[in-house]
């Protein structure tokens, strides 16, 4: 899965740490997330989403598509 979780961070101009402090989470998850090394839980991905005032979709992109189209 893809996602602009890097992109909407720097765009607010917050580091790794910052961002893992507003959502109570370690900076090394958030390193991770960013890397494509670690899918977030629903919880937490909602939690972002509403950090940044985006909607899920916006900040993971899942390319994939159902068999037969």
């Amino acid at each position: 899965m893809e996602n602009r979780l890097r992109m909407y961070r720097e765009a607010k101009g917050w580091s790794q740490g910052e961002l893992a402090r507003r959502l109570g989470v370690s900076r090394q998850t958030i390193n991770a997330v960013e890397t494509d090394k670690y899918d977030p839980s629903l919880p937490l991905a909602l939690r972002m989403a509403r950090l940044f005032e985006a909607a899920v979709p916006d900040l993971f992109i899942d390319h994939w598509m159902p068999e037969g189209e």
